[in-house]
């Protein structure tokens, strides 16, 4: 899809689709006045009847206006004096909408609405993040493309939004640079997750991370098995030792600072699949374990966007890979096993797996000397009971570092909710014959996964992201969500820019 900025004469564009904002109770934007006039006051016709009401999010497609040559105006309720909220809901509603009319290009007035908390860059940034993302589809391993699902298919192929100051419009170009890179980490995230555990296996990851190494000049390196056990990581071999498809250490290097900069280190959570081991999981929705390496794979997203959009910042993106299945080598409750940082662990629930293979991660993160570290996994069911849906579970034991990537997840509309991790939680790990249990019992299960990884991170600005709630959607609209890749790229952008 193709998303530009112009200054076309709306009267006369010659688009499929014209989009235009309609105020609830206030003075309509200058282009809903101006395509009211032409088409004999429609506009103003269609609010009195209650067709479309202005609230953030309606919307009312008309086919063949008079008066204007446009083949379709479509409007957008943004509220009377939007917020960032008003403006996301109306985005969102105009990309759903011009997603399902057929229509191949669009000529969009939207970014002239004036949003309280978001300037002209924020604004073509939401309006193009949010179209790119409506048009993503899932289709790859059907094997019938008919008529049905060409129906469903996203037509929409270049998108023109409004411009207006010469000063304005380099921002918001950066705005629609941003959101194109971020859409296609989003998408790549969303690919690897809705992917089944029987294609997306840890080599077939390590082989995605190689040939993204080509495509986007990124420098990669894959740990076999071999290597692992060299380095020590005793807790994240002890993980596919239940499995027939080997686990992958996958290394991936964004150099965009100086050689001496310290390094940005995200490391995500890449179990292609977990059945629990050999405790066991309930069969219900088990196929939804195959989404357990959406950490890893919003790990992939961020280093596909840091490149494209050619951060002046120093990446890397850690991507420990595994499968959690039942077997005679598998791990068994009271084993206990030896990380690389020299810790035992004694498995308490095989369940509990993704903090075993994190935990090596993290500590292979150290030889970095990283300026910050971000491991992002679906790690608990407790968090999805604390947070529900809505918000990603965020824990750092740094204030500073919280409030930073709170402030990017509301910039990025990819919001997180600040956890406790006290040290009064910590004696719920404790052991009589290790170092450390791996679970904490029934209470404060996410608080105690995020304590079990801050014994791995003492020397690192470090914070732990439990997207278990956020990664995916189950029911009718099963499929990966590409969270959080919106936010980690607001972060990378961020440090760039500092």
């Amino acid at each position: 899809m193709k998303i530009q900025l112009s200054s076309p004469d709306l009267l006369d564009a010659r688009t499929d689709c014209l989009v235009v904002g309609v105020r609830e109770n206030a003075q309509q934007p200058q282009s809903t006045r101006k395509i009211d006039k032409a088409t004999k006051g429609l506009i103003g016709s269609l609010m009195r009847s209650g067709d479309i009401d202005g609230r953030p999010g309606s919307a009312l497609m008309v086919p063949s206006p008079a008066g204007i040559e446009a083949k379709r105006l479509l409007l957008v309720g943004v509220g009377d004096k939007p917020d960032v909220d008003d403006f996301a809901n109306a985005t969102r509603a105009a990309a759903r909408q011009l997603c399902s009319s057929r229509s191949v290009s669009a000529v969009v007035a939207l970014t002239e609405i004036a949003v309280s908390g978001a300037d002209p860059r924020a604004r073509a940034r939401m309006l193009s993040q949010a179209i790119e993302e409506a048009g993503y589809r899932f289709n790859q391993l059907k094997s019938a493309k008919g008529k049905e699902a060409a129906r469903r298919e996203c037509t929409v192929k270049r998108v023109t939004l409004l411009g207006g100051s010469t000063k304005n419009d380099a921002s918001m170009r950066k705005g629609i640079q941003e959101a194109r890179a971020i859409a296609h980490g989003v998408s790549l995230a969303k690919d690897l997750g809705n992917l089944p555990g029987n294609i997306c296996t840890p080599s077939y990851l390590a082989n995605q991370a190689k040939k993204l190494g080509k495509s986007h000049k990124l420098k990669v390196n894959v740990l076999d098995e071999a290597k692992m056990k060299a380095l020590g990581m005793g807790a994240l071999l002890s993980v596919s030792r239940g499995s027939r498809e080997p686990a992958r250490l996958i290394i991936m290097e964004h150099q965009g600072g100086s050689r001496s900069d310290p390094p940005v280190v995200l490391v995500g959570k890449g179990l292609t699949f977990d059945a629990g081991g050999i405790s066991l999981k309930p069969a219900g929705a088990m196929d939804e374990m195959k989404y357990d390496m959406c950490g890893g794979a919003s790990v992939f997203g961020a280093m596909v966007a840091a490149a494209e959009l050619n951060l002046k910042l120093n990446v890397i993106g850690i991507v420990p890979s595994s499968e959690n299945l039942p077997d005679g080598a598998a791990n068994k409750p009271g084993d206990i096993v030896t990380s690389m940082a020299g810790k035992t662990i004694e498995i308490l629930n095989t369940d509990a797996e993704g903090r075993l293979i994190l935990c090596d991660a993290l500590t292979y993160a150290e030889r970095y000397k990283p300026a910050a570290v971000i491991d992002i996994a679906t790690l608990t069911g407790a968090c999805v009971v604390a947070l529900g849906h809505p918000a990603t579970g965020l824990f750092t034991p740094d204030d500073d570092f919280a409030d930073e990537l709170i402030a990017c997840g509301e910039t990025a509309r990819d919001r997180a909710w600040r956890m406790p991790i006290w040290d009064e939680y910590q004696k719920q790990l404790d052991s009589p014959f290790a170092d450390m249990a791996n679970i904490g019992g029934r209470t404060a299960g996410a608080v105690t996964a995020a304590c079990f990884l801050a014994r791995f991170t003492k020397n690192m600005t470090w914070a732990h992201l439990d997207i278990a709630g956020t990664a995916w959607h189950s029911g009718a609209n099963k499929g990966a969500t590409g969270r959080p890749v919106p936010m980690l790229v607001r972060f990378l952008i961020n440090r760039a820019q500092a």
